[in-house]
């Protein structure tokens, strides 16, 4: 893969964000050239799949369509360990029944590796509660969120030794477009230069077919609103305007397991931008933190944009709006967000409807790191007790 450097960094602290970078050849070919350009980054197929071989990709699904499913496992790279979390109804149609049949299916023909488990499974509940990360649960299930599906994804990734994590939205049309965020994920961890890095997908065009053909919407509705208020957020504090962080809500996306380890995440929809703003919080330096190793050799966020275009299920009005109602309460609760910053978001809300004024968006909830927890105990218990779970050979 051949990727450009990145033109700008914003630096604050420990923490370094890097502007978008663009993918310039999927596939660079195997030898590397005796007169590399100094304006990109080059990573031959030997090296990407040494990296592959310590990934691991987490799906989080909720009722998908079983074709679509099927046609992102078949765009993940083959030595990418893939860990399905399921949050799909089972009443009164077994949803998740339906998902097994169509991964089953799948390895008959790939024989690929992979481990799959219902997030509402009760094993779950016994697991951490034997580990003492008792924090996601609620009425002794796993809480509902894709938040709460993709850290339990990291827990089982963290079980089998995995180095990398990443993350990919099962309602992805474009297999093409899984295969190119793989191969991302990898070039990144490739580039980076400490072992807390972070990556994350920009979109080229969110396409959507109107009327006789397709139309390539630059922009995302709600990442647009979440990206502007991140930047106003980081321009308050470095007292420079700036727009460098252009990956607020970006489902696709991945980081080191050691970086994984140290993180907090956000219930639901909120996971994505809470990770920015907790890098911000943990490590610009404007507060005290615990993890002076991170401090010491820095963390690295990557954004990257792929060639090809994003196709998924259009949502509807109602789930917009819960989107940026979660993401800018992130914002707007961070300890870092000062009066004026939040006057400006409630009147954003407030113009578009989702409060109504005197009204402030509700806290969300956030999940502690899982540094501590013992992942292997949790595989254990799961693969003796749980209904849901399956797991090829690794």
């Amino acid at each position: 893969m051949r990727i450009e450097i990145p033109r700008y960094s914003e630096r604050l602290g420990a923490l370094r964000i890097h502007d978008v970078q663009r993918v310039i050849e999927i596939d660079s070919g195997s030898l590397k050239s005796l007169s590399e350009d100094f304006h990109v980054l080059r990573f031959s197929v030997d090296e990407i799949k040494e990296v592959e071989s310590r990934m691991a990709i987490v799906l989080p699904v909720k009722n998908e369509k079983p074709n679509i499913l099927e046609g992102v496992l078949s765009g993940i790279p083959h030595d990418v360990l893939v860990i399905i979390v399921s949050n799909s109804s089972r009443a009164p149609i077994d949803r998740y029944q339906i998902e097994v049949d169509t991964v089953l299916h799948f390895y008959r023909f790939s024989r690929r590796s992979f481990i799959m488990v219902h997030q509402k499974d009760p094993a779950w509940g016994l697991a951490l509660k034997k580990v003492n990360y008792t924090s996601i649960l609620e009425d002794d299930d796993v809480r509902d969120g894709k938040g709460e599906g993709m850290v339990l994804g990291i827990i089982l990734a963290k079980a089998l030794g995995k180095e990398f994590i990443g993350f990919i939205d099962s309602d992805n049309y474009i297999p093409g477009a899984v295969y190119e965020y793989a191969k991302i994920y990898a070039s990144a961890f490739l580039a980076a230069r400490t072992p807390y890095a972070m990556v994350r997908i920009r979109w080229p065009y969110k396409t959507k077919f109107v009327g006789k053909g397709f139309y390539f919407r630059r922009r995302g509705r709600v990442s647009e609103i979440t990206n502007k208020y991140i930047n106003m957020l980081l321009g308050k504090l470095t007292h420079f305007e700036t727009d460098i962080v252009k990956t607020g809500n970006s489902g696709d996306h991945a980081m080191t397991m050691r970086l994984a380890e140290v993180m907090e995440f956000a219930e639901g929809f909120a996971i994505e931008p809470y990770e920015l703003i907790y890098l911000i919080e943990q490590f610009s330096g404007l507060r005290p933190t615990k993890y002076e190793d991170v401090i010491s050799k820095g963390v690295e966020v990557f954004q990257v944009e792929p060639r090809n275009p994003h196709v998924h299920e259009e949502r509807g009005t109602e789930h917009i709006k819960e989107m940026i109602l979660k993401s800018l309460s992130i914002i707007y609760h961070s300890s870092l967000c000062d009066e004026e910053l939040k006057e400006q978001i409630l009147n954003e809300l407030v113009a578009r409807e989702i409060l109504k004024p005197g009204e402030e968006p509700p806290k969300q909830r956030t999940i502690p790191p899982i540094a501590q927890i013992n992942a292997s105990k949790v595989l254990e218990i799961l693969a003796e007790q749980a209904e849901s779970f399956i797991a090829t050979e690794m």
